[in-house]
C-alpha cells in the first residue's frame, strides 16, 4: 500500500535524466475576474484512518503491523480526530470555510461481515449534524482507500462479491446518513489502483511492488487465507479484474446512495495529473488513456467528477520527463507547477461533460511559503478556466492537518496546520490564513 502522490512524486524525480525545455503550453495571460460564483465551496480535506487514529479492524492496521511492512511507522493515535472532531470542525469554520471533506471507515461501521455498528454510524453522523450547525456542508467520501481487514482477508477489490458488499455497505450508510450530507463521493483515486507499474519507471516499480507483494503474504499468512488485498495496495495480482470491480462498485454504490436520497450529489474522486505533450509521437494520450479516460468516461454518469491534482507530467516519445532544472520542488524532488490543477480540471471536464469539484490539491511541503506562494497562483488560472466556460463548483485543500500519509508516516506535511503528535494541538500555519481570506471574500 502506497501515498500514491508519493509515487507520482518518485516517478517524477526519478525518471530518463534528458534535459528539456519547459513548454510554453499555457495561454498567454489575460485578464482574469477575480470573482469566484456565489454558493462556490471552499474547503479542506481528511481522510478517516489519516487522522482518527486506532482504526484497528482496517486493512491498513494490519498492513502496518505486518512482518515485513513497507510501511516507516504505525498510524496509532493520527492526529486523534475521531475523539476531536468538533476541533477540526471548530478549525475548518474559523477560517471562513464553508465545506469540509472527510471520509466514513467502513471498517467501523461494519467491523465484522454483515455486522454493522449503529454507534459508529452515529459518530458520523454527528459529525455531519456538526457541520450544518457550523454553517459548513459536509462533503462526505464513502471510501478512501481503507477497507475492512475481512473484506481485504477474502481478497478486496479482486472477490466476486465486491461489488455488492460495498453497495450493501453503501446503503445502509445512507440510510443513516444522507439525510444532511451535501455533496458524496463513493471512492477515493481508484483510477491509480493496478496500475502504479505504468507510472514508474521499471526497475523502481519492480522493488516498490516486490516489497508490497511481500508485505500482502505476509498479512495473508497472518490471517490464515490465500490472499489479502487491502484497498491502497501497490501490488495487484489481476488490475484488469479489480479496475472492473472498482467501476462497477462506483456505480453500484452511487445507485445505492442515491435509491436513499436521490437528489444527493454523488461523484468520484480521481487523481488526475496535468499531462502535457512534448514532441512528436509523445505518450501523453496514450497515458491519459490508461490512467483516467475510463474512468472519466463512467463519471458521464455522475452529478459532478472530483478532480485530485498536485503535478503535470510531461511525456515524449520514450516516457516522463524529469523535474525541470531549477524549478520549484516538492519535498519529494517534484516540480511545484501552479497551472497544473486548471489544466487537469480542463481535461477532465472535457471528457467526463460534467461540472468539476477539485476534492484535493497541495504541495508536501514543510516550508509553508511554497504552499502560500502555490494557493493563489493555482487559484488564478483555474478561475481563468472557470472565466473560459469550465463548469467548477468548488476547491478543497488537502489536507486540513498535517497527517498520516501511508507508507511514508508523518513525514510529508501537506497540512494547513501542524499538528502536535504528543498534544494533539493544532497550529495555524500563513496558509490556512491566505485560503481563507480567499474564501471569505469569494475573491481572488
Amino acid at each position: 500500500m502506497i501515498d500514491r502522490r508519493a509515487i507520482l512524486a518518485a516517478a517524477t524525480a526519478t525518471c530518463i535524466a534528458t534535459a528539456f525545455e519547459t513548454p510554453a503550453l499555457a495561454r498567454a495571460a489575460g485578464a482574469v475576474d477575480p470573482r469566484f460564483p456565489k454558493g462556490f465551496l471552499w474547503g479542506a480535506a481528511t481522510a478517516g484512518h489519516q487522522v482518527e487514529g486506532n482504526n484497528v479492524n482496517s486493512d491498513v492496521w494490519a498492513m502496518e503491523h505486518a512482518s515485513p511492512t513497507v510501511y516507516a511507522e504505525p498510524s496509532g493515535d493520527a492526529a486523534n480526530s475521531f475523539a476531536l472532531w468538533r476541533t477540526d470542525l471548530d478549525l475548518v469554520r474559523g477560517l471562513g470555510l464553508n465545506t469540509y471533506r472527510f471520509s466514513l471507515e467502513w471498517a467501523r461501521i461494519e467491523p465484522a461481515k454483515g455486522e454493522f455498528s449503529i454507534a459508529m454510524l452515529d459518530h458520523y453522523k454527528m459529525m455531519i449534524e456538526g457541520c450544518r450547525n457550523r454553517g459548513i456542508s459536509p462533503f462526505v467520501t464513502f471510501n478512501h482507500f481503507t477497507t475492512p481487514k475481512w473484506f481485504a482477508a477474502q481478497g478486496g477489490w479482486s472477490s466476486k462479491e465486491a461489488v455488492t458488499l460495498f453497495a450493501r455497505y453503501c446503503r445502509k450508510a445512507a440510510l443513516h446518513l444522507a439525510a444532511e450530507i451535501g455533496y458524496a463521493t463513493t471512492l477515493n483515486e481508484p483510477n491509480l489502483f493496478g496500475v502504479l507499474d505504468i507510472v514508474l519507471p521499471v526497475e523502481i516499480a519492480k522493488r516498490l511492488l516486490g516489497m508490497d507483494r511481500e508485505m500482502q503474504e505476509a498479512a495473508a499468512r497472518g490471517h490464515g487465507v490465500p490472499r489479502f488485498l487491502p484497498g491502497n495496495a501497490a501490488y495487484v495480482d489481476e488490475p484488469e479484474i479489480v479496475q472492473a470491480n472498482l467501476r462497477a462498485g462506483h456505480k453500484a454504490g452511487r445507485e445505492a446512495i442515491k435509491s436513499v436520497r436521490p437528489d444527493l450529489p454523488v461523484g468520484v474522486s480521481l487523481a488526475i495529473l496535468d499531462d502535457q505533450a512534448a514532441g512528436r509521437n509523445n505518450l501523453r494520450d496514450a497515458m491519459r488513456a490508461k490512467l483516467y479516460r475510463p474512468w472519466l468516461e463512467v463519471a458521464r454518469g455522475d452529478d459532478f467528477v472530483g478532480v485530485q491534482n498536485y503535478e503535470r507530467a510531461v511525456w515524449n516519445d520514450k516516457g516522463r520527463l524529469p523535474t525541470p532544472v531549477g524549478a520549484q520542488t516538492n519535498d519529494m524532488g517534484s516540480e511545484i507547477y501552479p497551472a497544473s490543477l486548471a489544466g487537469a480540471v480542463r481535461y477532465a471536464n472535457d471528457v467526463s461533460r460534467v461540472p468539476v469539484i477539485v476534492t484535493e490539491h497541495g504541495v508536501n511541503s514543510a516550508d509553508d511559503a511554497k504552499r502560500v506562494s502555490l494557493i493563489p497562483a493555482a487559484l488564478l488560472e483555474l478561475k481563468r478556466a472557470m472565466d473560459d466556460g469550465v463548469p467548477v463548483l468548488g476547491y478543497v485543500h488537502w489536507s486540513l492537518v498535517d497527517n498520516f500519509e501511508w507508507v511514508l508516516g508523518y513525514g510529508p506535511r501537506f497540512g494547513l496546520h501542524e499538528l502536535d503528535r504528543t498534544t494533539f494541538s493544532r497550529t495555524a500555519k500563513p496558509s490556512a490564513k491566505l485560503l481563507g481570506a480567499i474564501a471569505q471574500r469569494n475573491s481572488l
